[in-house]
């Protein structure tokens, strides 16, 4: 491929506190996905977000999740989709309303695999995402996996991008390997970096057992969080620019 979105999680404070350097990773990637609220997030940090977009031109994205503050949305939470579709719309609008162009919707941990995989969890994201897409006048994607979610966006009408993970290790049947078990996490950033050009280039990841993965993504993830993120993602700027591989918003 000639280009390809560069995307990372950000404006995750938790108390106030952020758990990223978004400073430093708004100068490299092209796609920032915000929380509103959900797992992290504030009127504050959001509002930061929109004036870090406006000076270095990466697209807003929003990252709504599970009201999980305590386990930073990495728990799922049993809610009928009625709530849910208000609990996702309640963080869109938290979002622009802090004066957002949002380009993309995204969710995140836990909701990230529930509507991924349960189309009742997938139908009341793409609702909200819907609704958002109506008062915005034109429509807004989905970034994520997942064939329910993938469905139910085809259904609304709305396009659905695909991502692959820099940072996160493979299973050989292509799904993540869950946080906590052995190969969770891409630490190296020189890994990282041959990573995303193998991507761009071949559309492969090889798992945590050695097998080759086929993977077609449009927008390369790195996770604010994770505590080497600035320099993989340096790295995977620089690695992906000698490949000539361009970086860019798809949205």
């Amino acid at each position: 491929m000639d280009a390809i979105d560069l995307n990372a999680d950000l404006g995750e404070t938790v108390d106030g506190t952020p758990t990223a350097d978004d400073e430093a990773m708004f100068a490299v990637i092209s796609s920032a996905s915000i929380a509103c609220g959900g797992h992290a997030g504030d009127a504050v940090s959001m509002r930061a977000a929109v004036e870090r977009s406006q000076r270095t031109g990466v697209a807003i994205g929003a990252h709504p999740a599970y009201p999980d503050r305590v386990g930073f949305g990495r728990t799922f939470v049993p809610m009928p989709p009625s709530e849910l579709h208000a609990v996702i719309a309640a963080q869109l609008s938290a979002l622009a309303a802090a004066g957002a162009d949002i380009r993309y919707v995204k969710p995140h941990g836990a909701l990230y695999h529930a509507a991924g995989a349960d189309p009742a969890q997938a139908a009341a994201l793409v609702r909200a995402v819907a609704d958002l897409s109506e008062r915005a006048g034109r429509a807004i994607p989905v970034l994520a996996l997942g064939d329910a979610l993938a469905e139910a966006t085809d259904a609304a009408g709305l396009l659905f991008f695909r991502e692959a993970f820099l940072d996160r290790g493979y299973r050989a049947d292509g799904r993540l390997v869950p946080r906590g078990e052995p190969g969770d996490l891409v630490h190296d950033a020189a890994v990282a970096a041959a990573r995303a050009v193998r991507l761009a280039q071949r559309g492969e990841v090889e798992a945590v057992d050695g097998t080759v993965v086929r993977v077609d993504a449009a927008s390369f993830c790195l996770h604010g969080d994770t505590p080497e993120s600035v320099a993989l993602a340096r790295a995977v700027r620089q690695a992906l620019r000698t490949a000539d591989v361009a970086v860019a918003a798809p949205w």
